[in-house]
């Protein structure tokens, strides 16, 4: 009934589980999602891990609802659970989740930002150190990959005896990675021991987990003829040459076995036994457990050159090498070619048959006591073989070269190659060579010791040739290392042991965890030895604790098991415990214990000596600390951080200034100020510790609300205080969004959102307040304020529609969608703009679309409206009342972001609904605005639709849609995008093999090419005059000629009268070694199209490098950016230098002409960036703003066979504030001069120009420029201070007052010009040009311009430079004819001169009227002839 109403309340459902129950089931229900999709891209691997832990958590989440486990039972279960959670959405890729002690999810709201950095800090690293403990886990439990070969049989008709090594190698690195596993065979096929046949099993071991990750690993298998030199019969061939014959490889990348040797022999006996040979990989495994010994020295035959000598071809090279004492004895068995045989004495090489530059890569394995180490030495002898039995006997030794492997410092020979000197064989005398440098590197070395280049004076010849080879040290017991060798044989220099120790802590650690045993155990020798005294106690102890950290470091920590075995088994030193504990109390007795606060010097010498430490000490050692203590505390502290962080005398402790930051502001945001706790210190790296200060001021910005802002910002003193801050801000907060933390850490990202977003607010309500008013306005303020929105609106974290539905409802309970107030806000302060909003079409345009293209309704809804104000503002204020400008912006910017992936049909019919309810609303706008509707909603129809077709199987429907996108902008007159749809087309066409319909839509192109518009008539007249003289002279073509002539004019009239747009030149750097070669770390400078947008050609520059990010900055970038693997593009425009062609040079041109080498023929560009030196000057900017300008030369002309060429080299010089007055000032009137003699010449040209210039020179409102160059140049302080200065001070004085006659006759041709409807304007501006004038006549003189005839060129005849001439006399001067420099000369008592150029010999010159010409005239009248080329009349200025 009607009296009967059913309230329909809205219901909150509280589940009844535990939180965890909820969170498993949350979690749960994500994996699944992800475990289908894992499934769906055959991703077999991480689909059964994800199975493995569903399962788990299913079977977790059933015993804690059973409600059956003890309570303790449940506690460890929970921490299963969540360990369990939080691994699982580590490899998943899924945001890290922060908890307390007992598991529970940490409420951002309840907890304060600095605990949540260090929650977020603590989870992620429990997580790695997790993941790397499973690692060492698997490694020590034998994971540790070997590589099992058993070669059966060798079947090759050699007919000679062979070797086969067998080797494991890196095909991506070029490098073999184990020892050769050797076998020889005989002639008949079989196995030289017999007793092998079919038993030849081999293990390579000692495989690690960094050889798991190798893209590819082959087993190659080399095979060496043993024989004669040629496969020849007969005997009178040399035998017994070892010669290259064959190769095998096999791809071994699947078919590792688990586990090292031990761990391979028990799971798989049937396979191992006592009998496989052992192949160790040629460097270390992963871990050395103490007792495991190794002296392993690989020697690598590389490659050499050898000179012919009289021999007509080149020699056939075998190197002989052996191991000699300093006696020159052998070495006994000391070589193995590999593994599987016993020693050799002597190692033979392999020959390569006429080969100047033989590569051997030859390996062997150098094995000898570690006691004879330091007195052997490798000599290799070079030798030639013959074929010829009868010849080889003959042939002697040709060369020799010998290394020691043990250097004069106690070192062994260091990795890598090594480049040897070649001696003449004259001597087996190891002693007779063994004092001559072996290697390059040892000539070096004592040529940097003693200053003086080495001169061989050795009995032994050295050779031209060259031999090189590289080594490779296997030892537990031999280093490379001096300091870490010090400390190992610190007995027998104990009087350094104070350095020995202090230099450990310097040693690379890869190379102490090789010999931690040894390093270890001379440690504590010290201690023992030295107990009596304890001067080395505290050194040793902080070396013990160095190489402890050492092993907790992630890199290091699989040496977790070798320290501890070292405990457990070896570590016997009784009497080191003492000492240790002794150690341990010193460090960890606090050296305040018995301090008082007594007041704050005594708390100020306590925080320079730790900051972080002596917070947390004066938090638990004074907990009565009240608020009255908090007030006297925080002044205090503040005061020495700001003293510490600007500090640049001396390099400040920021990870000890963020710690106490922190530590202060974590308690700040308690409510129990005064409870502590303990802080702990961790190494952090560069990007942690930003993270660790951003999280500072986040939490900062967190606990400030309306009332601090206010006041903050009215601290500052002037207006131009606050630019600055609002702008570095701005900047800032758009760097650091999502920038900074990891991107798993979502609670922590989103927070800093939050508060960013409410900063943002906060900052809106100052521009209101400050920066409307049309006085203050301050355009790029506000456009960084609109970019930092957009930026803020559109960022990934947002994005709710790109999550799950799990993560998207977490975000929208607890923050909401922050993308509908920042929306809004800026909805809000657009309007509020009023009338500066065409300040900002269209470069806003792009913005506001992509704000309007997030999927969100209401957002939408609020933001599209303000398209139609655009509109309806370039309506408004453009001269031809249309919103053109808008329109191309926005079908530009339309096209880019639907190709992105952006947009939708639902946007699409919003985006017409809109536009047509305002339009149809509109009295100018309806049709015009409701044509635009329906276009936009016809692009974004073809733009969808071609979108959705780009990975369609059909090539024909991806056709279609491409013609109908690219007829669209055909119609539109939109030929930039239109030739780019072009070319998509053609490369369809391409893919499909239509070569016709491929040409047919170049020629597409062509035909806009045809009808297009070529401004480069002085090219053409070039080429036009050399196609004369054929005509002319050669294929006397008369009429061709008479067509040809007629064009070469219509070029010299396009010259002169026609307007022409000049192009654009952008200096791009692609910077990081994620670039190609050709562009990497280089710098080019662009040539861009007419009128062309730096954001604009940004864009499309960053179109071909899709993850490149463009740098903010036009500094050149550092080190950082140069060594990064990612990409990096710099980018900004430059200005182009005249460079103007010798025929012109001192001579008046006419400025149409000079307007085509501004910009053509240039090889050499300026930047400009202003920078501030010195103290600011509040009250005038211009003292202090001085220009550092920074030349590019390229290394070709412009323009050129390519758009851009590389910059090939830099130049940067500093123009002080006066210099960059006279350069603007010159700039301005030259500016003035050209505008005035066009609409001087071409009455046809639009006034408008002219209007604008003219008012914002004359109008006060807008005039100031040399009102601030006079309170900053021309007061008697700056004389005083700057006497070097006065010369230059009064060019500006005199440029300021040729500006006067100048605006003068601009002004007198504007009147002749203004329409009735500019008539107003026109007596403004002369009105303010008489005040103008009056106050600069009377300070800087008088310039007065008189027309002297007007005369044209062809009526200059003699006569007339008569009356010139008597003219010039009755101003005092005599005018002097001639074909060179002229002068004027004063008469009477009047000195000085002025040098100007002959009007007779050259009537097209110009004058030059510099005032620094007129220094040394001291007469009162100054005469300045000055040419206008444009009008073709000579015009006179004359100073009083």
């Amino acid at each position: 009934s009607n009296k009967s109403k059913t309230l329909i309340k809205k219901e909150t459902v509280i589940p009844a589980d535990l939180p965890l129950v909820q969170e498993l089931g949350a979690t749960l229900r994500e994996w699944i999602q992800i475990w289908h999709k894992l499934y769906v891209d055959n991703k077999s691997t991480l689909f059964r891990n994800v199975q493995q832990m569903t399962y788990c958590l299913i079977e977790y989440r059933s015993q804690i609802v059973s409600g059956t486990l003890p309570k303790d039972d449940l506690v460890d279960l929970k921490k299963k659970v969540t360990a369990k959670i939080d691994y699982g959405n580590r490899i998943l890729d899924l945001d890290l989740v922060v908890r307390d002690e007992a598991g529970n999810t940490l409420d951002p709201d309840c907890t304060s930002t600095v605990s949540l950095f260090r929650a977020h800090e603590a989870a992620s690293r429990s997580i790695d150190e997790r993941i790397q403990e499973e690692k060492v886990s698997r490694s020590k439990n034998g994971i540790r990959p070997s590589v099992l070969q058993g070669l059966s049989n060798f079947v090759c008709n050699i007919g000679e005896d062979a070797e086969l090594l067998v080797s494991i190698y890196d095909p991506d690195q070029s490098e073999f990675i184990s020892e050769n596993f050797f076998v020889r065979w005989d002639s008949t096929g079989m196995p030289k021991e017999i007793e092998k046949l079919n038993n030849l099993p081999a293990l390579f071991t000692d495989l690690s987990s960094s050889d798991l990750i190798r893209p590819r690993l082959f087993l190659v298998c080399q095979i060496i003829r043993v024989g004669s030199m040629e496969l020849k019969e007969g005997k009178k061939h040399t035998g017994g040459l070892r010669r290259p014959f064959g190769v095998a490889v096999m791809d071994i990348t699947d078919i590792l076995l688990p586990g090292d040797v031990a761990q391979v022999q028990k799971d798989y006996p049937h396979l191992v036994d006592r009998a496989t040979t052992i192949v160790r990989k040629m460097g270390f495994p992963e871990i050395i457990l103490p007792g495991n010994v190794r002296n392993d020295i690989y020697v690598t035959l590389l490659q050499g050159e050898f000179d012919r000598g009289k021999k007509k071809t080149p020699k056939n090279v075998e190197v002989i090498m052996s191991v000699l004492d300093d006696d020159g004895n052998a070495m006994e068995n000391a070589l193995y070619p590999g593994a599987g045989y016993d020693g050799i004495t002597e190692y033979k090489s392999v020959i390569y048959y006429q080969v100047k530059q033989p590569c051997w890569n030859e390996t062997i394995k150098v094995a000898i006591a570690i006691e004879d180490v330091c007195r052997c030495h490798l000599r290799l002898i070079f030798r030639h073989r013959s074929s010829q039995d009868s010849r080889d006997k003959s042939e002697k030794p040709f060369g020799m070269a010998f290394v020691k492997l043990m250097k004069s410092d106690g070192t062994t020979l260091r990795d890598g190659r090594h480049d040897l000197i070649v001696y003449k064989k004259k001597t087996e005398d190891a002693k007779t060579y063994l004092n001559l440098p072996g290697t390059l590197a040892e000539v070096e070395d004592k040529e940097r010791q003693t200053g003086k280049q080495f001169h061989h004076t050795g009995v032994i010849p050295v050779t031209k040739d060259s031999f090189l080879i590289s080594t490779l040290t296997c030892s537990t017991k031999l280093t490379q290392n001096v300091d870490l060798l010090g400390l190992l044989n610190w007995r027998s220099n104990p009087e350094e042991l104070g350095q020995i120790l202090q230099r450990l802590m310097e040693v690379d650690g890869g190379e102490i965890v090789k010999f931690l045993q040894d390093t270890l155990d001379a440690l504590f020798s010290i201690m023992m030895e030295t107990s009596e005294e304890d001067t080395y106690d505290t050194l040793v102890f902080n070396a013990l604790v160095f190489i402890i950290s050492l092993i907790g470091d992630i890199k290091f920590q699989h040496f977790n098991p070798v320290l501890e075995t070292y405990i457990n088994k070896h570590f016997s030193a009784t009497l080191a415990y003492n000492c240790l504990q002794l150690q341990y109390c010193r460090s960890h007795i606090c050296p305040w214990h018995n301090a008082q606060f007594h007041g704050s010097l005594l708390f100020l010498s306590l925080l320079d000596w730790h900051l972080p430490t002596v917070t947390v000490c004066l938090t638990m050692r004074f907990p009565s600390l009240c608020v009255d203590c908090r007030d006297i505390l925080l002044p205090l502290l503040t005061d020495q951080l700001s003293g510490q962080l600007d500090d640049h005398s001396n390099k400040p402790d920021h990870e000890a200034c963020v710690q106490l930051l922190s530590t202060v502001l974590d308690m700040l945001d308690r409510k129990d100020v005064v409870s502590g706790g303990r802080l702990r210190g961790y190494k952090h790296s560069r990007k942690l510790l930003t993270g660790h200060y951003v999280a500072c001021m986040t939490a900062v910005l967190k606990q400030m609300d309306a009332v601090h802002f206010a006041h903050y910002i009215s601290t500052f003193k002037t207006r131009q205080d606050i630019i600055d801050f609002l702008m570095e801000t701005f900047i800032m907060f758009k760097d650091l969004m999502g920038n900074v933390f990891p991107s798993d850490w979502m609670i922590m990202n989103l927070l800093q959102m939050r508060v960013f977003l409410r900063a943002i607010n906060q900052f809106s309500d100052v521009l209101n307040m400050h920066f409307l008013d049309p006085s203050y306005f301050h355009q790029q303020l506000w456009d960084n304020y609109f970019h930092l929105t957009v930026a803020f609106l559109t960022h990934k974290s947002l994005q709710l529609e790109s999550f799950s539905q799990e993560k998207r409802n977490k975000i929208l309970n607890k923050y909401g969608d922050m993308r509908k107030v920042t929306g809004f806000k800026i909805r809000d302060m657009w309007y509020n703009l009023g009338p500066h909003k065409m300040k900002f079409i269209p470069s806003m345009v792009g913005p506001i679309l992509e704000v309007t293209l997030v999927p969100e309704p209401d957002l939408r809804k609020a933001t599209l409206p303000i398209f139609f104000d655009m509109m309806q503002c370039e309506h408004h204020f453009s001269p031809n009342h249309t919103f053109q400008t808008f329109e191309n912006e926005l079908i530009t910017k339309l096209d880019q972001e639907v190709e992105g992936g952006r947009g939708d049909k639902q946007y699409k019919i919003l985006l017409e609904k809109t536009l047509l309810d305002h339009c149809r609303r509109h009295r100018y706008l309806s049709q015009s605005g409701e044509e635009l509707a329906h276009l936009l909603s016809s692009l974004l129809e073809n733009l969808l639709a071609y979108r959705t077709i780009t990975h369609d199987e059909s090539p024909e429907h991806r056709m279609s849609c491409t013609v109908n996108v690219l007829n669209f902008y055909k119609e539109k007159k939109r030929e930039d995008i239109y030739i780019r749809y072009l070319y998509k087309l053609r490369d369809l066409h391409l893919d499909c093999e239509n070569y016709t319909e491929a040409a047919y839509t170049l020629l597409l192109h062509a035909e806009l090419l045809e009808v297009g518009t070529s401004f480069m008539w002085e090219k053409a007249i070039e080429m036009s005059k050399q196609l004369a003289k054929m005509y002319e002279n050669q294929m006397f073509d008369f009429e061709e000629l008479s067509l040809l002539l007629k064009q070469q004019a219509q070029y010299f009239e396009n010259i002169m009268h026609a307007m022409r747009p000049q192009p654009e030149y952008f200096a791009v750097g692609y910077y990081g070694h994620g670039f190609p070669s050709f562009l990497r770390n280089k710098l080019f400078i662009y040539r861009g199209k007419e009128y062309e947008w730096l954001e604009d050609f940004s864009l499309k520059l960053l179109s071909q490098f899709p993850n490149a990010v463009r740098m903010p900055s036009t500094s050149p970038p550092g080190d950082n950016i140069y060594n990064s693997p990612s990409q990096h593009i710099q980018c900004f425009t430059v200005k182009p230098v005249l460079k103007l062609p010798q025929q012109f040079k001192e001579k008046g041109v006419p400025e149409q002409i000079l307007n085509y080498y501004r910009s053509n023929e240039v090889e050499q560009f300026q930047y400009s960036r202003p920078f501030r030196k010195g103290e600011k000057q509040p009250d005038n900017e211009f003292a202090t703003m001085w220009i550092e300008r920074t030349t590019y030369i390229t290394a070709y002309l412009f323009p050129g066979i390519l758009k851009w060429f590389e910059v090939k080299s830099v130049s940067v010089e500093e123009i002080s504030p006066l210099e960059n007055a006279v350069e603007a000032m010159e700039l301005a009137n030259e500016k003035l001069s050209n505008l005035v003699q066009q609409q001087a010449c071409d009455r046809s040209l639009a006034v408008h120009p002219l209007s604008m210039m003219l008012n914002g020179i004359v109008d006060p409102a807008v005039q100031g420029g040399f009102a601030n160059y006079e309170k900053a140049f021309f007061i008697e302080k700056y004389v005083q201070e700057h006497p070097e200065d006065l010369e230059r001070i009064e060019i500006l004085k005199h440029l300021i007052a040729l500006q006067i006659p100048l605006l003068d006759e601009g002004i007198r041709i504007h009147g002749e010009k203004a329409t009735e409807q500019l008539k107003p304007l026109h007596n403004r501006i002369v009105t303010c040009f008489q005040d103008l004038r009056e106050k600069v006549e009377k300070h800087y003189g008088v310039i007065t311009l008189v027309s002297v005839f007007h005369l044209k060129h062809s009526e200059m005849d003699n006569k007339k430079m008569v009356l010139i001439e008597q003219w010039a006399a009755m101003k005092g001067a005599v005018w002097c004819r001639s074909t060179v420099w002229g002068q004027y000369l004063p008469q009477g008592d009047l000195a000085g001169t002025m040098a100007v150029q002959n009007l007779n010999t050259q009537p097209f010159c110009y004058l030059h009227a510099r005032p620094s010409h007129l220094d040394n005239i001291s007469f009162e009248s100054k005469l300045f002839a000055f040419h206008s080329g444009f009008l073709g009349s000579y015009l006179f200025f004359i100073l009083h």
